[in-house]
């Protein structure tokens, strides 16, 4: 339980560092590239990864997709932030997790007790009450979000086949994954700076660096968190949801100033009811 409380707290304070570096102007594609740079260089002289030990069954295929998958939706997240609003984006990322509960029991055989199906569903009704914000956008460019609650619940899905590859060490595949995001955020990057023409921002590598050293302290943990419960997927992936939702929203209220209706004062309510009966489902 520990892991997936780390992963938590990484992946909330990854979120703080975008929305404070929107109030300088920060490029957020270049953000992500130096993300990466640092996340590799932590990876590396943490783990001392060696490449080395993958073998030929290693799910390369899998390492590819995530890799190229992160930087990319990171651009669809921006698209839908600007045409749909971050309320609608926001929901559409934690809503992800429907895809990943429905791989537990489709794809990975996870059985469901009375405890795990009653904290799943007040879990859905919490985000739901959470993520319920009046918006004035009215372009209705639903492509976008969609992208990113389906994107999003592949990647869930993805890791989770990675933690369960174990033949090769997970610090080793971390590094890897991290290695082919980088080679495509830093084509993304180029992309708009020759042909876009946008300005390269220098204030977007100190951000850059911030957001790699919680965001490689997030996906590890998260890792490690499936192991921890490698029989109950759905635990990591509806603990991780929630708990980001619960910190987040709180962190919004009271250090940004947010303001909360009833309705996601309800939410709140029922996340943490949802979380108790996801972790009673692990005593069973």
């Amino acid at each position: 339980m520990l892991f997936l409380i780390l992963s938590i707290l990484c992946s909330v304070i990854v979120g703080v560092i975008f929305k404070i570096s929107r109030k300088y102007n920060a490029n957020p594609s270049q953000i992500i590239s130096f993300n990466y740079i640092a996340a590799i260089a932590l990876c590396y002289f943490t783990f001392s990864p060696n490449l080395k030990e993958l073998d030929h069954n290693a799910p390369l295929e899998i390492y590819t997709s995530v890799g190229i998958l992160l930087p990319i939706l990171f651009l669809f997240l921006a698209l839908s932030i600007k045409y749909m609003g971050i309320a609608k984006t926001d929901a559409a990322q934690r809503l992800s997790l429907f895809i990943p509960i429905l791989a537990a029991w489709l794809l990975f055989n996870e059985g469901f007790n009375s405890y795990k199906v009653v904290g799943v569903l007040v879990g859905f009704a919490a985000l739901l009450f959470i993520l319920k914000k009046p918006s004035d956008n009215a372009e209705n460019k639903w492509i976008y979000p969609a992208t990113v609650l389906f994107g999003f619940g592949i990647i869930d899905i993805l890791f989770k086949k990675i933690a369960l590859y174990t033949v090769v060490p997970y610090t080793t595949s971390l590094f890897l994954v991290f290695l082919i995001a980088l080679a495509v955020s830093i084509l993304i990057v180029l992309y708009k700076l020759f042909t876009a023409k946008e300005n390269f921002v220098l204030k977007s590598i100190p951000f850059g660096i911030l957001v790699g050293i919680f965001n490689f302290g997030n996906i590890l943990f998260y890792l490690k968190a499936h192991k921890a419960f490698a029989e109950n997927p759905s635990t990591v992936f509806a603990g991780m949801n929630m708990g980001v939702i619960i910190l987040g929203t709180l962190i919004g209220a009271f250090f940004f100033k947010e303001k909360l209706s009833k309705i996601n004062i309800l939410g709140l309510f029922l996340a943490l009811i949802a979380v108790v009966f996801i972790f009673l489902s692990q005593l069973q």
